[in-house]
């Protein structure tokens, strides 16, 4: 084999050899480029951890339990969008994490997974929304988690850890992104960050508001600059917030979603706006269907806020997509798979709430007696004395996010023998994902693109 040949191949899967960006687009695109509409504002939304799966699932259970089909799929359907499948590798490895996958988006180039926008050798690529900051157009961002975790920081700024939370809480200030709205209150109150500085006072001394519950966000001053905090650590999951009276005060991502884009839409220069459910990857680490299909659904809900104000509007790109897959959920072949997956409309709880409320000194009537209240599932005696073991000490389980050692896996395969849902896995996926592309801008989307295509697909849609 030719070794320059193979380097240079190797170069190009890695991510590291350096490319002029229009160099990424054939000639056809290229003539198209010529041709696209200019978008004025863009609006890109991740379903974080969104196999395909999930989609499918959260359109199915819109379709059977809701009576609608869901508004990502309903684009397709009434052919309103550009389509694509995507590569989402990092530079490191064909499954990516969140930080890797959301600076390709943000820096335009592959790095190493748990970095933002950081190369091998330190190097630091400007994430896009500072470079469209400095073309003039507001900035913000919008997720179901923390305000300052891996999909929203990979489009602002460059940290060698993405777990730096409280650092990036500092850099957005610094930077001054037009409206932040997440969780995240450990990483902005001086009560609970170790240095205790008081964020929020910095961020009030720099002109912005400070929103800490529904009420705040219907109230908002316009057109000024908007720090959102709706929570200590993530939002909760949609299925708990309409289920659980001490989450009513906390906001939809449709709603966040909303009130973002009336802070930013009449800016002479424009805007750009991520918006992260953030919590559809937590729900698939957890293989906790009913949290994953109503974070989807949520998700969804903001689609068509968005695609709403983008129809109206005629000069906002709307890209739609995930950053990778994750445990890759999907329905299973059976006489009763209709039944079981419908079931799953019964399920009141997500299982992080169902099991966080089991006790140790549970009996194995108390254990039954709840999950049929929660799931309407029955367990049997087997089912019951496996599930109090992890109580009693006797056996747990590890997991991303799972810091309780909840038995996430254990229950999940109890409730595929009643609703039908396997998983291949508690992690991410390598596996190709979905984009959709509305708008301005939206034709210059290939039928198979890599990750990093996309930033230069919005820095070409708005001529920046």
């Amino acid at each position: 084999m030719d070794r320059r040949k193979f380097l240079k191949g190797s170069a190009l899967l890695s991510g590291v050899l350096t490319i002029s960006p229009f160099e990424l687009f054939s000639s056809k695109e290229k003539a198209n480029l010529n041709t696209a509409g200019k978008a004025k504002n863009i609006i890109f939304m991740v379903s974080d951890g969104m196999s395909l799966g999930t989609l499918s699932m959260a359109d199915l259970y819109a379709r059977n339990i809701l009576g609608k089909g869901s508004n990502w799929m309903n684009l397709y359907h009434d052919k309103k969008v550009s389509r694509a499948l995507m590569d989402t590798a990092s530079a490191s490895s064909i499954v990516t994490d969140s930080a890797a996958a959301s600076s390709a988006f943000g820096g335009g180039i592959r790095v190493k997974n748990g970095v933002l926008n950081m190369g091998a050798n330190g190097e630091k690529h400007v994430p896009i929304w500072q470079k469209f900051k400095k073309a003039g157009k507001k900035a913000g961002c919008v997720t179901t988690v923390t305000i300052t975790h891996a999909t929203p920081a990979g489009f602002c700024v460059n940290s060698a850890q993405r777990n730096a939370e409280p650092q990036i809480a500092e850099m957005y200030a610094d930077l001054e992104i037009d409206v932040l709205m997440g969780g995240g209150d450990e990483f902005f109150n001086p009560e609970k960050r170790e240095d205790k500085k008081d964020l929020y006072a910095v961020y009030k001394k720099k002109g912005y508001q400070i929103l800490k519950n529904s009420h705040d966000l219907k109230n908002t001053t316009q057109k000024s600059k908007t720090l959102g905090i709706f929570n200590t650590g993530a939002l909760p999951y949609s299925i708990d917030r309409a289920t659980l009276a001490e989450f009513k005060e906390t906001p939809t991502l449709a709603e966040m979603t909303k009130t973002a884009i009336d802070q930013l839409k009449d800016h002479s220069n424009g805007f750009v706006l991520q918006v992260e459910g953030g919590k559809v990857d937590w729900s698939a680490h957890a293989n906790d269907v009913a949290a994953l299909i109503h974070d989807q659904l949520a998700f969804d809900e903001a689609v068509k806020t968005a695609i709403d104000f983008a129809e109206k509007d005629g000069n906002t790109l709307v890209i739609i997509t995930t950053d990778h897959g994750n445990a890759n959920p999907g329905t299973i072949y059976g006489s009763d798979a209709t039944k079981g997956f419908n079931s799953i409309s019964d399920y009141q709880y997500t299982n992080e709430y169902l099991l966080n409320n089991i006790h140790k000194d549970f009996s194995m009537k108390d254990i039954k007696d709840w999950i049929y209240t929660g799931n309407k599932i029955t367990l049997t005696d087997d089912e019951a004395k496996h599930l109090l073991s992890f109580y009693n000490g006797l056996e747990k389980e590890e997991g991303l996010y799972n810091y309780k050692k909840l038995p996430f896996k254990i229950y999940s395969e109890i409730q595929k023998k009643h609703n039908s849902v396997g998983w291949i896995s508690m992690d991410h996926s390598g596996d190709y994902v979905e984009v959709a592309a509305f708008g301005p801008g939206s034709e210059l989307l290939q039928p198979f693109v890599k990750n990093t295509d996309l930033h230069y697909l919005m820095l070409k849609a708005t001529q920046i």
